[in-house]
């Protein structure tokens, strides 16, 4: 690919922002969300290559991570003549849906009731496989970590998302904060928001000034967006707004998100028309 048909300021968002590894894959993954799944009838092999080559990944890397993300069952080929048109299985479709309704359901205004969910999680000491597994899902759920096993989110409703496994044990209480403690000391020591603030701002900082022109460099915008976003919800706790900072910068990157996506789709969707 010509070097004038590649996006340097797009390339360098994606790669500080891929979610697991390896980068083209978790690129792959954006893209078969937001461009594949709306399209049933699939796409030819090479519409998926030529994607993540205007991404900036090697030719090798993008077939790759084409044939990889088939052979582990979140693609299925079929070969017509001498090419293969690629769908999405039942089974990652569903995944994408679920994803697409948590990408785009995150962002907004948080109420909250003054009630607390906190969760005590005992995993025998020799088990620390299943501790980093359980600990994990529970970061992942939004859940903050008070220290000596005990967990806790303002999310009562998020209980139906965890559940032990043997020999490990769970208990939980519905609460609200006592005349002892201190509701800002409690959220600090439960979650990083310094850290977290700094992923929001560069967010804002990295597409406020993107300005694509033209299909291909609107494709390559919209998916470093999309891509950029979908680490929120995993990221952030969703607080209330009552917990945050007045200055928190989660509302502001949220409309940014849903000005340039709507902005970017048309010319975006198009763009991956003519590859597929």
């Amino acid at each position: 690919m010509a070097g004038q048909d590649r996006f340097p300021a797009v390339e360098d968002v994606l790669r500080r922002r891929s979610v697991g590894a390896p980068a083209a894959r978790s690129t792959l993954l954006t893209i078969l969300g937001e461009y594949l799944l709306p399209r049933p009838d699939g796409v030819w092999q090479e519409a998926l290559i030529e994607s993540l080559k205007l991404l900036g990944f090697t030719p090798s890397a993008a077939r790759q991570a084409v044939v990889r993300s088939a052979r582990e069952g979140w693609l299925r080929s079929e070969r017509v003549g001498r090419r293969s048109r690629m769908r999405l299985t039942a089974a990652s479709a569903e995944l994408l849906r679920d994803g697409a309704r948590r990408i785009y359901g995150f962002g907004g205004p948080v109420s909250w009731d003054g009630r607390w969910l906190l969760l005590v999680l005992r995993v025998p000491e020799n088990r620390r496989e299943l501790r980093h597994r359980l600990t994990t899902k529970l970061a992942w759920a939004g859940f903050g970590s008070l220290g000596g096993g005990l967990w806790i989110t303002p999310h009562v409703d998020r209980e139906a998302l965890v559940s032990a496994e043997e020999p490990a044990q769970m208990l939980s209480f519905r609460a609200e904060l006592g005349a002892l403690g201190d509701t800002e000391k409690v959220i600090n020591e439960a979650w990083d928001l310094p850290a977290l603030r700094e992923h929001y701002e560069q967010f804002i900082a990295d597409f406020s000034r993107l300005r694509p022109r033209g299909g291909a460099s609107s494709f390559a915008a919209q998916t470093a967006l999309v891509h950029a976003w979908r680490r929120f919800p995993f990221i952030d706790p969703d607080l209330p707004d009552d917990l945050l900072p007045r200055d928190w910068p989660r509302r502001r990157a949220h409309r940014l998100f849903q000005d340039r996506h709507e902005k970017w789709a048309p010319a975006a969707q198009a763009h991956f028309d003519t590859l597929a």
